[in-house]
């Protein structure tokens, strides 16, 4: 995908823990995760409203 290898995953991974601690990680994954359902939920609505405007036409 972004041509990451095993020693790059790896780095990131130590930076990560370093820069926040391990016991934020977990925090910190939730809320992105949470954060990219979200903006898939509203990527997607808006196609959704435009097919219910075209029904009630």
């Amino acid at each position: 995908m972004f041509g990451l290898g095993t020693p790059e995953i790896i780095v990131i991974a130590l930076v990560l823990v370093l820069l926040f601690g391990a016991k934020k990680i977990p925090e910190l994954m939730k809320g992105l995760g949470s954060g990219v359902k979200e903006f898939k939920k509203a990527s997607t609505l808006p196609a959704d409203e435009d097919e219910k405007a075209e029904v009630k036409k």
